[in-house]
């Protein structure tokens, strides 16, 4: 039977796809020493916002998602992060592969909106592992799962997530709006004559803070 650990030695923004990704570092090791031919991995990663200390400024920005600071001892719970699948060339003992997850910078997706509301520090993560394991025996071949309990714990620094967005999006942010409101917001910026949409944005807070006074 083959027995499969698993550990995540670092992440890096990987600076020539076409999307977004991150690239994370795996070391697969085979208790036993044995070859295997293939493993055909599945990975779900899984933020843990309750292993990390958090600013006050922070704190107002993840409202959204775990409510008042006063009730985190319910809400703060796990998010997903991602679901990916990597081929794994066959090894024998322990091998290192690279496993490149797709990040979104969409706001209205949770694990998005978490780590834009970070100002610094590590993002806690846990790596979920499944898969099925191709392996040479004394009679041929042998086909088996990935135990449901092979995980490992990486803490991905918030510096590396703005490093990766930085490459495509420089600067800048997402908002997604429906067509109603965007066609407000067109209005709005039409008849002032403001020359960009950060322009009309910037303009309604300014005014927004003005009548709050």
């Amino acid at each position: 039977m083959v027995d499969l650990g698993f550990a995540c030695l670092g992440v890096r923004p990987d600076p020539f796809a076409a999307s977004p990704t991150l690239v994370f570092r795996l070391r697969l090791t085979e208790a036993g020493g044995g070859a295997v031919q293939a493993v055909a991995l599945r990975c779900q990663i899984r933020i843990e916002p309750q292993r990390r200390r958090y600013t006050q400024e922070e704190a107002v920005l993840l409202g959204d998602l775990f409510g008042d600071p006063s009730r985190w001892g319910e809400t703060l719970k796990a998010l997903q992060f991602a679901n990916v699948s990597a081929m794994v060339p066959g090894f024998t003992g322990t091998t290192e592969t690279d496993l490149p997850v797709p990040v979104t910078y969409d706001l209205e997706v949770a694990a998005a909106k978490y780590f834009a509301a970070l100002d610094d520090g590590e993002i806690p993560l846990i790596l979920l592992f499944s898969g099925t394991v191709f392996a040479r025996t004394p009679t041929g071949f042998s086909v088996e799962q990935v135990p449901w309990d092979r995980e490992a714990r990486h803490r991905l620094p918030v510096a590396v997530w703005r490093e990766l967005m930085d490459r495509y999006f420089p600067g800048e942010g997402w908002v997604r709006l429906s067509r109603e409101t965007l066609r407000a917001l067109h209005r709005f910026k039409s008849a002032r004559a403001l020359a960009t949409w950060d322009e009309a944005v910037r303009t309604l807070l300014a005014q927004a803070e003005e009548a709050a006074r």
